[in-house]
């Protein structure tokens, strides 16, 4: 399932191209500055019948300049296998083995900066503090927890429909900068897999206004 939702992703990423245009370039006399969206990539993954994140986000963003811009991120998801397993191009993804006792239930906003290079090539820093729930697989709560997890991203910013809207298909590399302890059961399958992920797809939309 989760090769079906990157395959119809980068479906609809081709189909975009076709209104390719530059970022905000020098000659552009105007420019919205204010934009929301969210993660239309992440949000195909609640289709997926392994591990469904029930993920919700909204972005609220602000360009300083045209080629400088900060958004907010509010954000929550769940899932019940490592972060450290990469959920595309590593078999253990969704075997009954690697499962957590339940799953975790995360909270969190990240704080983004995107930086414009070239046309529509940007790079992006994102800092995500969240507030863990432990839950068992009856949904009741086990213990609590906080991570800081990180993502650095590289991407294309493709104008839609005269710049009214955009998609920013993107690949990252994910970090789990920090995180408190898990509690038992849960940590045991933690601690085998990697801090980073690389290679994460990704593919943000928005309306500018």
């Amino acid at each position: 399932m989760q090769k079906k939702i990157l395959g119809l992703a980068l479906t609809l990423l081709m189909a975009s191209t076709l209104q390719l245009k530059a970022q905000y370039a020098k000659q552009d006399s105007t420019y919205k500055r204010w934009f929301v969206g969210s993660s239309l990539f992440v949000l195909l993954g609640n289709l997926d019948t392994t591990n469904p994140p029930n993920f919700a986000q909204l972005n609220l963003g602000y360009r300083i300049t045209r080629k400088d811009a900060v958004s907010l991120e509010v954000k929550t998801w769940k899932y019940a296998w490592p972060n450290g397993i990469h959920p595309f191009f590593n078999k253990s993804y969704g075997k009954p083995e690697e499962k957590f006792p339940g799953y975790i239930r995360e909270y969190g906003f990240a704080v983004a900066y995107q930086r414009f290079w070239w046309k529509g090539l940007y790079t992006g820093v994102h800092v995500m503090p969240t507030w863990q729930s432990f839950l068992t697989n009856d949904g009741d709560k086990v213990d609590k927890g906080f991570q800081v997890f990180n993502t650095y991203r590289v991407g294309y910013h493709i104008k839609l429909l005269k710049d009214k809207f955009f998609l920013q298909p993107s690949v990252a590399i994910t970090h789990r900068a920090y995180h408190t302890q898990l509690p038992n059961g849960f940590k045991q399958l933690d601690d085998k897999w990697s801090k980073f992920i690389i290679g994460e797809p990704g593919l943000h939309f928005g309306y500018n206004f």
